[in-house]
C-alpha cells in the first residue's frame, strides 16, 4: 500500500513519544509496504519531514505529538500539489483536533484505534502565509496563556491555561480590534478574539457546538464585556457551552477575514498553542483540504 512516514516528537506528552513510537510503527507496517520513522529535534522538523514525504508521493503521514507538532505536519502538506493522507497520535496538553476527530486522548487507546481507520475530509485554516488546524487566539487572555511555562503544563495540564486566563480576566485589560469578516466590519474592545476550525477550543468541546472540522467555515468569537463583572459572568457560560447565547459575545461563522488592532501595538497571536504572526492578519479557510485517517 505504498510508503508511509511516522514523525515522532520525543518530548511530547511527558516525553512518552519514544515509548509509543515502536507500537505505532508496528501497526503501520501492517498497512504499508514501507514505514519511515523520523524524530524531531527542533522547531520546523515536522514541517520539513512532511513536505518531503509529499514531494516523494508517500501514501500517508502520521504524526505523534501535541497540537504544535500536528500543526507543523499540516503546514508541511498544505501547500503541496500532492498531499498524502494525514493522521496523528495526540500526546500534548490540549489536543483539540484529536478531540474533534474522535481520537482517544489515552495514548494506548489511540494506538489501538489505528486498526480501524477511515478517511474523512478536514478543513485547514490559512493565516497569512501559514496554516492552522485548531484555533487562532488574540488578546490579553491568549497572551497570558502563551506565558504558561512547560513545567506548569506538565504539572497541571490544561488547568494551567485556565489559571492564567483567569488572571488575565482579573487584570481587566483589553485591546480595540478592527475586523473585516466576509465584508462585515466589526469594531470592538475585547480581551479575547478567537478563530476556531472545530467545536473544541482549549480542550472545551462545547464552546462552539455547531462547528465541525469539515463544514467549510471558520468560527469567530469576540468576548466583549464593559466591566469586570460582565467578563467574570461569561466564564461559567464558556465552560458550559452556552457562551454564544450571551449578549457579551459576538459570534460569526465566516470564510475570509482581516484582523487588525488599533494603535501602535505589537500584539502577537497564539496559533495552535504556539506564538504566531503579529497583527494585522489575513485569515481564510481551505474547505476539506486534507484527507485524514480517523477512528471508525
Amino acid at each position: 500500500m505504498g510508503k508511509a512516514l511516522l514523525v515522532v516528537n520525543p518530548s511530547s506528552g511527558h516525553e512518552v513519544g519514544k515509548e509509543y513510537a515502536e507500537a505505532v510503527e508496528q501497526k503501520m507496517q501492517k498497512k504499508y509496504d514501507e514505514v519511515v520513522v523520523k524524530y524531531t529535534e527542533k522547531a520546523g522538523d515536522a514541517t520539513a519531514f512532511a513536505k518531503q514525504a509529499a514531494r516523494d508521493r508517500f501514501e500517508a503521514v502520521f504524526v505523534m505529538g501535541g497540537d504544535g507538532t500536528v500543526n507543523e505536519g499540516v503546514n508541511g502538506l498544505a501547500e503541496e500539489e500532492f498531499r498524502p493522507k494525514f493522521s496523528f497520535i495526540p500526546l500534548g496538553t490540549v489536543n483539540d483536533l484529536g478531540r474533534s476527530l474522535g481520537i482517544s486522548m489515552d495514548p494506548d487507546e489511540a494506538v489501538a484505534q489505528l486498526d480501524y481507520l477511515v478517511e474523512k475530509k478536514l478543513d485547514v485554516g490559512k493565516i497569512n502565509d501559514k496554516y492552522f488546524i485548531d484555533v487562532v487566539a488574540i488578546g490579553t487572555i491568549p497572551e497570558a496563556v502563551q506565558a504558561v511555562e512547560p513545567e506548569q503544563k506538565t504539572k497541571l495540564g490544561a488547568f494551567a491555561y485556565i489559571l492564567e486566563g483567569l488572571k488575565a480576566v482579573r487584570d481587566n485589560k483589553s485591546y480595540h480590534f478592527s475586523l473585516d469578516i466576509d465584508g462585515e466590519r466589526i469594531e470592538q474592545e475585547s480581551m479575547a478574539v478567537l478563530v476556531a476550525l472545530t467545536n473544541s477550543v482549549g480542550g472545551m468541546e462545547t464552546l462552539i457546538p455547531e462547528a465541525s472540522y469539515d463544514d467549510g467555515k471558520l468560527h469567530l468569537i469576540v468576548l466583549k464585556g464593559d466591566n469586570l463583572a460582565d467578563k467574570l459572568g461569561l466564564l461559567p457560560k464558556v465552560f458550559s457551552g452556552k457562551a454564544l447565547d450571551d449578549e457579551n459575545v459576538i459570534y460569526r461563522s465566516f470564510e475570509k477575514g482581516r484582523f487588525a488592532v488599533e494603535g501602535a501595538v505589537d500584539l502577537i497571536t497564539n496559533v495552535d498553542g504556539d506564538p504566531g504572526d503579529p497583527l494585522p492578519l489575513e485569515i481564510s479557510v481551505l474547505p476539506q483540504h486534507l484527507t485524514v485517517l480517523v477512528p471508525k
